[in-house]
C-alpha cells in the first residue's frame, strides 16, 4: 500500500523537476504485477498535475531490474 502524495513530499521540498520510482519485490521476481502497472499511471498522473515528470518505474528483484517505463506499463 502506497501514498501517492508521500512520493511527491521529498521531490517538493527540494524543488525537483522530475524523479525515478523504485521498489523492491522480495520474492525476488521483478515482474510487475497488475497492482505495480496500476499505482504507476496514479504516480505518472499525480507528476502531471504537478508539473513533475515521473522518469520511470524500476521494480528490483534478485539481480534484476524491470523499467515499467521501458515496457511501456503505466506511462501514457
Amino acid at each position: 500500500v502506497i501514498r501517492i502524495g508521500e512520493l511527491f513530499r521529498a521531490a517538493l521540498k527540494e524543488n525537483a523537476a522530475a524523479f525515478i520510482v523504485a521498489h523492491n519485490h522480495p520474492s525476488g521476481d521483478p515482474s510487475p504485477s497488475p497492482e505495480d502497472v496500476s499505482v504507476t499511471r496514479q504516480i505518472v498522473q499525480a507528476g502531471s498535475l504537478l508539473k513533475m515528470e515521473v522518469l520511470d518505474h524500476i521494480i528490483i528483484g534478485h539481480n534484476r531490474f524491470v523499467s515499467l517505463k521501458e515496457r511501456g506499463l503505466g506511462f501514457s
